[in-house]
């Protein structure tokens, strides 16, 4: 399986300006969000990016990105139908081959080696079927991922097969279907915001889309997908997600990327004088 396109949603009206964030990358460089994702995917070897956005939007997208590293075009999302219909978008872009996902309001993050696009990649490629990245995630977050329950795969660190997916489930819930042999007590794999679909994943997506009375998310379509076809999860140590509209979410993603960077001693030495002043001030407050 060669995959050379990605699509990257950002058409909820919620979530638009969030992948025009500007953050300093790694490299010390002030971006928008949306160039950091273009970056990556494309040093993992994707040469076509199609971003969904809200309609009327691609013009200030198109301008806010600049020259792009790769092939760039903008889909807009008519009607806020939901995760499921932002996708249904990129059926005709995705060609009928597999292609990357990822959503637009999230930074992801790696300390070493090759990227998280690129780790999903090539397990992809292995594997020839969907596949998505997953992050042990605390019981108490559940309501802001989608989950899966499944079984490790035999001889295969951090890989699992996937039996179940359920969209922000309550923990009772995830308790009681979606428990994954050995992770720790109240921690359950859910959704790191990135995947590999294969082009069957657009026909569950219009299904569950058709029989709804709502928005639904892609969640409802990979529990279809699991049922029919081959579909696995990736944990890729090292690998974090940084969901950016989350309470502190641009704050957090920027201070893993900055300690990532040329200037982590810079960074690191400033966080510690905040600290110390901050104790400073207790101190002389409590004399």
């Amino acid at each position: 399986m060669q995959i050379i396109k990605a699509v990257i949603t950002a058409g909820s009206p919620a979530q638009r300006a969030l992948p025009l964030q500007a953050i300093v990358d790694s490299d010390g460089t002030s971006k928008p969000v949306l160039a950091i994702l273009l970056e990556d995917v494309t040093r993992a070897g994707i040469e076509e990016v199609a971003v969904i956005v809200p309609p009327g939007d691609e013009p200030v997208f198109r301008a806010a990105l600049g020259p792009a590293p790769c092939k760039v075009v903008f889909i807009p999302q008519e009607g806020p139908a939901g995760y499921a219909q932002a996708l249904l978008c990129a059926r005709e872009f995705a060609g009928g081959k597999s292609f990357l996902h990822l959503v637009g309001d999230h930074l992801f993050v790696r300390s070493k080696g090759a990227s998280c696009a690129g780790h999903l990649l090539q397990a992809a490629a292995e594997e020839d079927c969907s596949i998505s990245l997953v992050q042990p995630t605390r019981e108490n977050l559940l309501p802001r991922f989608g989950t899966i329950g499944g079984q490790p795969v035999r001889n295969r660190p951090y890989l699992y097969s996937v039996d179940k997916v359920i969209e922000k489930p309550t923990p009772t819930e995830a308790e009681q279907t979606l428990l994954v042999p050995g992770l720790r007590a109240g921690h359950y794999l859910c959704f790191f915001g990135m995947h590999v679909l294969t082009p069957t994943i657009f026909a569950y997506l219009a299904e569950v889309t058709a029989s709804a009375n709502g928005p639904l998310s892609l969640s409802a379509a990979l529990n279809r997908l699991a049922r029919e076809e081959k579909y696995l999860a990736l944990e890729v140590p090292g690998c974090r997600r940084f969901d950016l509209g989350a309470r502190y979410g641009v704050f957090n993603a920027q201070l893993a990327m900055a300690l990532e960077g040329p200037d982590r001693d810079e960074v690191l030495a400033g966080l510690l004088d905040l600290v110390a002043n901050r104790f400073a001030l207790a101190e002389t407050a409590a004399e």
